[in-house]
């Protein structure tokens, strides 16, 4: 059992929560996941860790109620337990000093996104971060990111927050601006957008990393729910990824897989988007 530490609502539907879970911290890298079980029965959430205090044996993830079991795991008070948090799982994040990056996140995906803004700037590098939301309230942790971060732009879809734009709009004035082009380019959110990111990027030969939300069963290979095409490859998200070249990524097919159990969904909860794993697009 994994105790929750705190439990705290950062945006409409979204919470914050720390788990006491001192083997996972101690081993967690950049990247990487938990899959998380509330009680027996219960349905397995794959989750990215956001962060990790080893000393204080605690890890923090961002959970988005969208559906019956995300809705149960947020219910869960400080105090209360979780029956099964396992990881950490999932090939980390290969952190170098690429010089100048720029870390995009749509939605959710910027939960995702903290840790790896977290890293790169450890390792030195100059990271510009664009995120983005339908709206303000959709726009989280701009707060925690800015001070990681060399320059944060915000972007909205209505304009109540930041730049009225999606957040493809800063990064093509970055990628025509020869001063400010980048080395590398991370990209987390919704499958449109990180494919769109991935074309502006692909002419200029620029390495681009996305991370990758397909349906996830088991967290180990196992089951074979996550595969992807990578190139001319099939690879499992859970294994090889979540993280792969976004030039070799088939978005259809990803987009695809994760609309395969929409009927089921909407029966449970209100149709959003489809089925999300880590992150979801508000």
């Amino acid at each position: 059992m994994f105790t929750v530490i705190s439990n705290e609502i950062i945006a409409e539907n979204l919470h914050k929560i720390v788990v006491s879970a001192p083997r996972v911290a101690l081993a967690r890298k950049p990247g990487q996941f938990v899959m998380v079980r509330l009680d027996r029965g219960e349905e397995r959430i794959p989750l990215t860790i956001s962060d990790a205090d080893p000393a204080a044996g605690t890890i923090t993830l961002f959970i988005q109620a969208v559906g019956a079991s995300t809705r149960k795991i947020v219910a869960t008070r400080a105090g209360e337990s979780i029956r099964d948090v396992a990881g950490p799982l999932g090939t980390e994040t290969r952190i170098i000093n690429w010089g100048r990056v720029v870390c995009i996140g749509g939605g959710v995906g910027t939960a995702v996104l903290f840790p790896l803004v977290k890293a790169l700037a450890k390792a030195g590098n100059h990271v510009t971060t664009i995120i983005g939301g339908r709206s303000g309230r959709f726009i989280i942790l701009s707060d925690e990111l800015a001070p990681l971060s060399d320059t944060l732009l915000i972007t909205t879809e209505d304009g109540s927050l930041g730049t009225r734009a999606f957040v493809t709009g800063p990064l093509g004035d970055l990628l025509a601006d020869p001063e400010r082009v980048p080395q590398a380019v991370f990209a987390v959110g919704p499958v449109p957008m990180m494919k769109a990111v991935a074309e502006m990027t692909r002419g200029q030969k620029i390495e681009t990393i996305v991370s990758l939300n397909p349906i996830m069963i088991d967290g180990t290979g196992m089951c074979g729910g996550c595969r992807v095409k990578i190139g001319s490859e099939t690879k499992f998200a859970c294994v090889d990824g979540p993280e792969f070249n976004a030039h070799l990524v088939d978005f259809d097919g990803l987009s695809d897989r994760l609309c395969s159990y929409r009927t089921e969904e909407t029966a449970t909860h209100p149709p959003s988007e489809c089925k999300i794993g880590r992150w979801a697009a508000p």
